[in-house]
């Protein structure tokens, strides 16, 4: 029986530990527990929102509607060929939880993915990537349901339209299903991806020419636990802003007054600028405005010693976008997803 409750406040269920309420609230554990939701919704006419593991996510104003928090959870191999496992799990399963059940069974494809807060369900709408690898690389299909009839359609990869942090579940179909369970497809022999310099530094440094699959998963713990604050310990939603992508014209121009720029040729018309460069050549990282601030380790990730609120972490991102727009004529974008 699904227990739904009234003006729940979802700062406790998001990393940033700010937020407004819910007006509708449940904890959704099954296929049941989701129909249920769906039908009361629907009932009520009132709007379904789904919240996974709430750290990707700032909650500026009270949500109108039914919220309904995943912790359907569950994972297994379905299937196996020759050279690679399906690997399918629920949506609200932890993802490095989800990582750690390949790796232990020697399955490659993830292990660049290790410790990225958040469940199985959001990987997918965002894309989540770190190290040179995205989730769309290992990207098999998701099973769905529409929210508002209750049928279950599954997404092939082509089907989700994946982009840079980005998918169809973002834009078109945003708020539109909930993603019940993702199915990954894992090479079962050692294939790694070591083309991101500081994880192949890590590695170097380390001694390891030739590292296995947990050597790769210690060397990202070590470099994360380095660079970025622990959610539990200081409050935050993972990084903030997305990395920027402008012309080659634009990027020639901001060459010739930056020579020190950092970039990545992206296709044949654009580059890469990594938005924490960015924030700290405007003098933001690490300064604090009150409660909040850029960390001082990784001025992407926008931090607060918990006593913040909605309007102080607005202000915030204000100031930094405009600061970018004013040095660099770059308009930066919200990785974060602000409701």
């Amino acid at each position: 029986m699904l227990t739904i409750e009234k003006n729940k406040s979802l700062a406790p269920y998001t990393t940033m530990k700010i937020g407004a309420a819910a007006e509708f609230f449940a904890l959704v554990g099954s296929r049941e527990d989701l129909s249920e939701a769906i039908a009361w919704a629907r009932d009520h006419k009132k709007p379904l929102w789904v919240l996974g593991g709430g750290s990707n996510v700032l909650i500026a104003k009270k949500i109108k509607g039914l919220v309904i928090k995943n912790e359907i959870k569950g994972k297994e191999i379905i299937k196996q060929d020759k050279d690679y496992a399906f690997v399918e799990a629920k949506s609200g399963e932890l993802w490095s939880k989800f990582v750690n059940f390949t790796v232990e069974r020697g399955l490659s494809g993830l292990e660049n993915l290790f410790l990225i807060y958040g469940t199985v369900g959001a990987a997918p709408i965002q894309n989540i990537g770190a190290y040179g690898v995205e989730l769309k690389d290992s990207f098999y299909h998701l099973r769905a349901v529409d929210l508002k009839t209750g049928h279950e359609k599954i997404f092939a990869r082509s089907d989700c339209r994946f982009g840079y942090r980005d998918s169809i579940f973002k834009r078109r179909l945003k708020n539109k299903y909930f993603i019940y369970s993702v199915t990954m497809r894992l090479k079962k022999s050692p294939a790694f991806n070591l083309g991101y310099a500081p994880l192949r530094e890590k590695l170097q440094e380390k001694g390891l020419t030739h590292p296995e699959q947990r050597d790769i998963i210690d060397a990202i713990q070590e470099i994360r636990h380095s660079k970025l604050p622990n959610p539990v310990v200081l409050p935050n939603a993972g990084s903030f802003f997305k990395n920027a992508f402008i012309s080659r014209a634009h990027f020639r121009e901001l060459q010739k007054k930056y020579p020190t720029i950092p970039s990545w040729p992206e296709g044949r018309t654009k580059m890469k600028i990594p938005a924490g460069w960015l924030i700290e050549a405007v003098g933001l990282k690490g300064r604090k405005f009150g409660p909040v601030r850029m960390y001082e380790k990784q001025a992407l990730i926008l931090v607060h010693d918990g006593r913040a609120d909605v309007k102080q972490v607005l202000a915030l991102v204000r100031k930094v976008k405009a600061a970018v727009k004013r040095k660099f004529a770059i308009d930066l974008e919200e990785e974060v997803n602000i409701i």
